[in-house]
């Protein structure tokens, strides 16, 4: 009998110890996979933010002697500077489409729009994992005044020149594991916009980068 009662004993220690590692190995995966999905998404939102503004006739965007600049309509984007919102439009050509392009965060899902006509679709698995927070903040480091020829009339200004801004976006995502919410992940990225935006400032339509 006392053989049987340390023989339970024994078992059942085992069984705890073999329970707990199975646990822990099952929170393990959840927490990899939740990772994973995690960073692929901010990949993907920190690589079409980096193309707001791409322009397949930025030539256009030179003076010559017989045409004026013209300004880079696709350069848009309803992110306000440094705030974060969980809702970004922006602009940018890719061949021949152009604008459309969309993140926002939905029910526990991050949510996109990848080109104009394209039906939104889920970017993270409702599944897998849900969003508790998705953020995206525009930062513009810096502006500077692009020289004109001429300065602005009337007062011999130069605020009519046009304004370049450098601007960076700050992803954030927090999430956990649908299958146990005690698994949380966050990640945060930091991505440069390519192609810097130039405001023109001389009145008229369409607006010109120089004081004629």
């Amino acid at each position: 009998m006392v053989g049987v009662v340390v023989g339970l004993f024994v078992v059942a220690a085992a069984s705890l110890i073999v329970s707990g590692q199975l646990g822990e190995n099952r929170r393990l995966l959840l927490d990899t996979q939740l990772q994973q999905d995690l960073r692929a998404t901010a990949d993907i939102v920190a690589r079409e933010l980096r193309r707001i503004g791409a322009w397949n006739e930025s030539w256009r965007g030179i003076v010559s002697d017989d045409t004026p600049a013209a300004a880079n309509a696709l350069n848009t984007t309803s992110a306000p500077a440094n705030v974060a919102t969980n809702d970004v439009n922006f602009s940018y050509q890719r061949t021949t489409e152009t604008g459309g392009w969309r993140f926002r965060l939905v029910n526990g899902v991050v949510r996109t729009t990848l080109g104009p006509n394209m039906p939104e679709q889920d970017l993270t698995d409702g599944n897998v994992m849900v969003v508790d927070s998705f953020q995206v903040t525009r930062e513009p480091l810096t502006t500077v005044r692009i020289p004109c020829p001429k300065l602005c009339q009337p007062g011999n200004t130069v605020d009519c020149w046009p304004e370049q801004t450098v601007n960076e976006f700050v992803v954030e995502i927090t999430a956990h594991a649908r299958a146990d919410d005690t698994v949380r992940r966050s990640i945060r990225s930091r991505v440069r916009q390519r192609n810097d935006k130039v405001q023109f400032n001389v009145a008229g339509a369409p607006p010109q980068a120089c004081p004629s």
